[in-house]
C-alpha cells in the first residue's frame, strides 16, 4: 500500500491515513507489541462477533481478514508500524472506509 504521509488527527482515535486510492487506514496503535494485536483480535471476535476468514502470519507482519457489516477489512500488525485496520477492496472504498472508522471508534471506546 502507498500512503500519503499526512496523518489526519481525529478526536476519537490515534489517527487515520489516506492511501492514494482513497482508502482509509485507521491506526489503532503505532507503537505496540504483538500482544496488543492479539488482544484487539480477541475483542473484535468476542464483542463484534467477527470471524477471521484469512490469517497470514509472517515473521514481522500479521494480516487477518474479516467481514464487518458486509465489508471485508484487514486487521494489520507490523513490528515497525503497530496495529491498524484498512479495507480490502478498493472498488467499495467509501463503504469500506466507513466500516474501518466504525471499528476503530469501537476499539477506542474499549481502551485500545
Amino acid at each position: 500500500m502507498i500512503f500519503i504521509h499526512h496523518p489526519i488527527k481525529t478526536q476519537t482515535m490515534s489517527y487515520q491515513l489516506k492511501t492514494k486510492s482513497g482508502a482509509t487506514e485507521a491506526v489503532i496503535d503505532d507503537n505496540c507489541g504483538i500482544s496488543k494485536f492479539y488482544a484487539i483480535a480477541h475483542t473484535l471476535s468476542e464483542d463484534l462477533n467477527v470471524i477471521f476468514i484469512n490469517q497470514i502470519d509472517e515473521s514481522e507482519t500479521l494480516n487477518w481478514d474479516f467481514k464487518y457489516k458486509d465489508q471485508f477489512l484487514t486487521l494489520h500488525y507490523n513490528i515497525f508500524e503497530g496495529v491498524s485496520i484498512y479495507p480490502q477492496q478498493l472498488k467499495s472504498a467509501y463503504n469500506g472506509n466507513h466500516a474501518v472508522m466504525e471499528v476503530a471508534h469501537f476499539l477506542e471506546r474499549n481502551a485500545f
